[in-house]
């Protein structure tokens, strides 16, 4: 005959360690969204005014002429 034996564990969480995890995870995924945008937007302007247009554009954004 088997007796079935019935353990208990105690498991410590460190919340702070899980929390900064998990921010990071989402600063993460934040920040390659932003990346992925940045080169969609780039990609669509050299396909709308092509490269020489839009370094135009880009001077003229930051010089204001």
């Amino acid at each position: 005959m088997n007796a079935g034996i019935e353990t208990r564990k105690r498991v410590k969480a460190d919340v702070g360690y899980e929390t900064a995890k998990f921010t990071y995870g989402v600063g993460l995924t934040a920040a390659a969204l932003i990346g992925l945008w940045g080169a969609a937007c780039l990609i669509g302007g050299l396909s709308d005014a092509g490269l020489v247009g839009l370094v135009k554009g880009y001077i003229s954004a930051i010089t204001g002429m």
